[in-house]
C-alpha cells in the first residue's frame, strides 16, 4: 500500500506526485523522491523496481522479507534491511519484529515496511523541518530512517532492564526460585530478540562513515556514526544484560538445589526420629520368653517414655542444628 511518494529539490518539498510520474522527476539535479510503502504487494515492488531501476536481487529480498538485518551495496544504491522491535499492544511482555527494507539512489528513497503498525511519518516531517540537512538527499534520508528505527530500540532496553531489576530483587525470595527461572528465560528470550536486530545493523552501519563510504552518504558520515555509536551502546548493554540473566539463572538454580537440601534435611530428621522408635518398637516386641522386661509392672509404661524422650530429644538436637 501507497503511504506517500513526494518530490524534494535542494532540501524543500515540491508536491506530492503520483507514482507514474516518478521517472519524470528523478532525472532533475538536485531533485530526488521519497515514496513510502506499507506491506507492498509483489505488483507495487515490480512497478517501483520498474520506476527506480533497483537491482532484482534486493526486490526478490523485499519480497519475501525475514532478512537478517543487513546493509548492502548495489553499484551506486545501498539496500538496507532494518528490523522494527515493537511490544505488542494488547500482550504485555512480548515483542513482534517487523521490518523495514529500504532502497537508496542518489535520486531517490524507497521505504518498504511490513509486520509494523507504527509509521515513519515522524521522520519525513523532521527532515522537512531541517531543509538545511534535506539538502543532502537521500543519505540523509537514510540517516534519519536508520535514526529513528535505532531510537526506537532505547524504550525496549529499558523496560527490559527494569524487568530484570525487579526479577534480581526477587532472587532470595523464599519460594519464588522455580518461577524466576522461567521469567528469566522468558526475559532471555526478548534480550535475544533485540540482539539480532543490534548487531548484524551495528556490523553494516559501520561501512556508512569512515574509510570508502559509499557515494550516497559522502557528506553525512558524521551522522551515521553517531548512529553506529548509539548502536554500539544498545549492543554492550545488551550483551551485559546477557550475562547479568545468565548469572541470576544460576544463582537460581542454585537456591533450588539448597531449597531441595532443605527439604531432604527435614525428611532425614523425621525419618531418624522415627527409626528410633521402630527400633525400640522391635525389640520389645519380640516374642521370646526369657526377656526380663515382658512381666515388669512398670515395663510398658518405661518403653513409652523411653521412646517419646528419645524422640524429643532427637527433635531439640535437629533443631538446634536447623535440621528442623
Amino acid at each position: 500500500m501507497l503511504i506517500n511518494c513526494v518530490v524534494y529539490q535542494n532540501g524543500t518539498k515540491l508536491a506530492d506526485i503520483p507514482v507514474g510520474q516518478i521517472s519524470s522527476y528523478i532525472s532533475r539535479p538536485e531533485a530526488f523522491v521519497w515514496v513510502a510503502l506499507r506491506d507492498a504487494t509483489p505488483a507495487e515492488l515490480e512497478e517501483m523496481q520498474h520506476e527506480f531501476g533497483l537491482h532484482e536481487l534486493a526486490v526478490e529480498d523485499a519480497r519475501h522479507g525475514h532478512q537478517r538485518p543487513k546493509i548492502e551495496e548495489y553499484g551506486a544504491s545501498l539496500f538496507s534491511v532494518l528490523h522494527l522491535v515493537e511490544p505488542v499492544p494488547d500482550h504485555p511482555g512480548e515483542l513482534t519484529i517487523g521490518e523495514v527494507d529500504v532502497f537508496t539512489g542518489s535520486n531517490y528513497v524507497l521505504s518498504v515496511r511490513n509486520r509494523s503498525q507504527k509509521g515513519f511519518l515522524g521522520v519525513r516531517e523532521r527532515c522537512e523541518r531541517e531543509p538545511e540537512l534535506l539538502r543532502h538527499g537521500s543519505g540523509f534520508v537514510l540517516y534519519a530512517l536508520m535514526d529513528a528505527v535505532v531510537d526506537r530500540y532505547f524504550p525496549i532496553l529499558d523496560e527490559l532492564e527494569t524487568e530484570l531489576e525487579t526479577i534480581e530483587r526477587e532472587i532470595f525470595t523464599k519460594g519464588r526460585a522455580r518461577s524466576n527461572i522461567e521469567r528469566l528465560y522468558d526475559l532471555k528470550g526478548r534480550v535475544t530478540i533485540l540482539k539480532h536486530a543490534v548487531a548484524p545493523l551495528l556490523e553494516g552501519a559501520g561501512k556508512l562513515h569512515g574509510g570508502r563510504v559509499p557515494h550516497i552518504c559522502v557528506g553525512v558520515q558524521d551522522y551515521f556514526r553517531d548512529v553506529v555509536d548509539h548502536l554500539s551502546r544498545i549492543n554492550a548493554l545488551i550483551d551485559n544484560m546477557r550475562d547479568t540473566i545468565g548469572t541470576a539463572i544460576q544463582v537460581n538454580l542454585a537456591m533450588v538445589t539448597i531449597e531441595e537440601g532443605e527439604v531432604t534435611k527435614r525428611l532425614a530428621a523425621w525419618a531418624s526420629i522415627f527409626a528410633v522408635c521402630t527400633a525400640f518398637a522391635g525389640i520389645w516386641g519380640m516374642n521370646f520368653e526369657g526377656m526380663p522386661e515382658l512381666k515388669w509392672r512398670y515395663g510398658y509404661v518405661m518403653a513409652l517414655g523411653l521412646i517419646v524422650f528419645t524422640s524429643i530429644l532427637l527433635y531439640w538436637r535437629f533443631r538446634k542444628a536447623r535440621w528442623l
